[in-house]
């Protein structure tokens, strides 16, 4: 009795981190665009979803070895953010003093104007392609069993889980070792004091915009060739998770999204074994509330603002 549960608690929270981690890059999207100009991007789920696309597209197309498909998606991720950033976010940026980009009016606009986008987007894609599922061929879909000991284990879990790994390292390395992370931190931090040291804060935004973005797309293609559902409203569950993980985290913390993004996927995973799939999702929005009764801020906001 004891061995089974083990097992089933383990291939449960195999699961639960793997939907854990998509989340988690999506999440991050979410974070570093706030923690840079305190706006909420709500096109992001588009992203999302035009990575899968483009990964359905190029198969049917080419049909090129699966690191290609991914590299051709981080390519148009890369695309998709410059795009967003200019359609949606840049006529509203005036000025680029640190009152001006973090003013309650711009957060405003660029909200209604991302979502603007997500909905164009969305209906676009529904139109052109169809409300029908996509299929992805058989030898694209990441579904190939996998035995470990007393655990039964697909290929798609695992690629998740590895890519997403090493998303998290590169963003890491990104991050605290080069030019362009070392600038979107120094942004967030205080705007003010990176413009008078020199950093371009419009290039800065740009490049914030292109990471977010391109760890959404791939998160979608994988996704994607994983569950073999690709269809224009595919991006809308897993935006809204991962923007109760980036509240749950505390808004501009990376580490507090990835943590939550991690806490909903295994919740979720465990709750599905009790409760049927479609209240699971409560356990998601429960536990934002809990969190913010108990942390207004977020499990790692500061003590600037409450979330």
């Amino acid at each position: 009795m004891f061995d089974f549960l083990d097992i089933f608690f383990v291939q449960q929270l195999i699961n639960g981190l793997a939907q854990g981690l998509v989340y988690a890059l999506m999440a991050i999207g979410f974070t570093l665009i706030f923690g840079v100009l305190n706006v909420v991007n709500f096109a992001h789920g588009e992203v999302y979803m035009l990575g899968a696309f483009v990964g359905l597209l190029v198969i049917q197309v080419w049909a090129p070895p699966l690191v290609a498909v991914i590299l051709v998606v981080v390519v148009v991720g890369l695309l998709l953010g410059v795009g967003l950033e200019r359609v949606a976010f840049r006529p509203f940026r005036r000025f680029n003093d640190e009152a001006s980009l973090k003013s309650k009016a711009l957060r405003e606009a660029t909200l209604l104007s991302s979502l603007a986008i997500s909905i164009f987007v969305r209906e676009l894609t529904q139109t052109y392609f169809g409300s029908e599922m996509q299929a992805i061929p058989q030898r694209y879909l990441l579904m190939t069993p996998i035995k470990i000991g007393a655990l039964n284990l697909v290929s798609g879990q695992l690629v998740i889980l590895g890519v997403g790994l090493l998303m998290f390292l590169v963003l890491q390395y990104t991050l605290f070792h080069t030019r362009v992370g070392l600038s979107i931190r120094a942004v967030a931090n205080n705007l003010s004091g990176a413009t008078h040291v020199g950093i371009n804060v419009g290039q800065t935004i740009i490049a914030t915009f292109v990471i977010g973005s391109i760890l959404g797309a791939v998160s979608g293609a994988l996704v994607g060739l994983y569950t073999g559902n690709i269809y224009a409203q595919m991006g809308f569950a897993p935006g809204i998770k991962a923007f109760v993980a980036m509240v749950m985290g505390g808004l501009s913390s990376i580490p507090g999204a990835v943590i939550s993004a991690l806490v909903l996927g295994v919740s979720e995973s465990i709750a599905t074994q009790f409760i049927s799939q479609g209240w699971s999702d409560l356990i998601s929005y429960g536990l934002l509330v809990l969190t913010l009764l108990v942390f207004p801020r977020g499990l790692f906001g500061g003590s600037d603002e409450r979330v």
